[in-house]
């Protein structure tokens, strides 16, 4: 950030890559079911994401699918230690819980 507040241009480019990023990998993580959940709900609230987010959101990316999938399907709680911000709004939106405004 700049010294009056604003967003620098680098910083920007910054954001816009890592978003890009993200979004490619959720939709492309290998399985079918976690490709459709993960990379919809990326795809839903990517643009509005700041760089925290972002950083919260490329934590739960590192997780394993089966994990991820019985969390996002309801299968399984979502455990306390594992419910970041990012990751317990993407398995409230999965439940169809907060579509509108998971993030």
């Amino acid at each position: 950030m700049e010294q009056n507040g604003t967003i620098s241009p680098a910083a920007t480019d910054s954001l816009t890559v890592r978003r890009r990023r993200l979004s490619f990998r959720a939709a492309h993580r290998g399985t079918f079911e976690t490709d459709i959940l993960i990379g919809g709900f990326v795809e839903a609230h990517v643009d509005k994401m700041d760089d925290a987010q972002l950083t919260d959101m490329e934590q739960v990316m590192q997780m394993p699918d089966p994990e991820l999938t019985d969390w996002l399907f309801g299968r399984l709680p979502l455990p306390e230690d594992k419910a970041t911000p990012m990751l317990s709004a993407m398995v409230r939106w999965c439940a169809g819980k907060g579509r509108e405004s998971a993030v």
